[in-house]
């Protein structure tokens, strides 16, 4: 049995231009998104990887090819609103998601729409609050909140609507250091503890360092799919398309440049120091023909 949430197959997507042919933003992509994983999808701008995450939804439909989520195929209008529960959205900019004037009354906007009961509006808004860490801003105007907190009340209203699925496309690429860290934490506490299958779409490596699977995109195709820890490997490949990869990894890039035997597998600060030890104290040899 196949346990795919969302599927494309052939995904191929051209923007209407002014002047045909059209340039194809989505070239022949395959993808399956498991039930319950944490997907990040890396890339530059014009990668593709935006207008992949909103087929996820239905926001835009294929120009070729097939887009299934929990096996609804994205071009059944009479499925539009079973796809939008299953599959809920978040954006880059939260100021764009926030609708009211009070934080609760935000969150339970989109389950009122959805024509929930009262009652178990309240238990999903209450619900959702705390998953994010902010039901004690409940009753906060959200426009006197921090970046961070804003793009947690949006993720909120999201799960209000007990989506099975969350696709945030860059939701961090406007907060600072500390927003962006408020966000990633709520991600992974959503996915583990929660079930919800996440696809973030990020340009950040260190982002999609902590997801379980990496999707890199370039031109319009996949690139590249695996654990990020085999993805990260692949340093040549990533920089031929303009990628960088994590600090710790071009450091240990670096100093097998140098023909030293160092892993390239560190990728959090930790393990990276292990290895860059394991150095000083002797334990990497010089190499010459070993290739990772």
């Amino acid at each position: 049995m196949n346990s795919a949430i969302i599927k494309t197959q052939n995904l191929r997507f051209s923007y209407t231009a002014a002047e045909p042919p059209a340039p194809v933003v989505l070239d022949g992509v395959d993808l399956e998104i498991e039930a319950g994983s944490f997907v990040a999808v890396l890339g530059h701008n014009g990668s593709g990887k935006s207008t992949l995450a909103k087929h996820m939804n239905a926001i835009l439909l294929p120009s070729g090819g097939k887009v299934y989520v929990d096996g609804i195929d994205t071009v059944d209008e009479d499925r539009l609103l079973d796809i939008r529960r299953t599959v809920g959205m978040v954006f880059q900019n939260p100021d764009n998601q926030i609708v009211a004037n009070v934080v609760e009354e935000d969150v339970a906007f989109a389950p009122e729409n959805l024509g929930v009961p009262p009652a178990e509006i309240r238990e999903r808004v209450d619900k959702a609050l705390k998953q994010v860490g902010m039901y004690q801003y409940r009753e906060h105007a959200p426009h006197l909140l921090s970046g961070g907190q804003k793009q947690r009340v949006a993720i909120a209203g999201v799960i209000a609507m007990a989506p099975r699925c969350i696709v945030l496309d860059e939701p961090t690429a406007m907060l600072d250091p500390i927003g962006r860290s408020e966000v990633l934490r709520t991600i992974k506490d959503l996915n583990r503890a929660a079930g919800v299958t996440v696809v973030l779409i990020t340009h950040h490596m260190d982002e999609a360092a902590q997801a379980d699977r990496l999707v890199v995109m370039s031109g319009g195709h996949i690139i590249a799919d695996g654990p990020p820890r085999e993805v990260f490997q692949r340093v040549e490949d990533l920089k031929a398309v303009g990628l960088t990869v994590p600090e710790t990894t071009e450091l240990l890039w670096q100093l097998r440049q140098e023909g030293l035997d160092v892993p390239l597998d560190a990728l959090t600060d930790e393990e990276c120091a292990q290895a860059l030890y394991g150095l000083l104290c002797g334990e990497a040899r010089p190499e010459n023909h070993q290739s990772q």
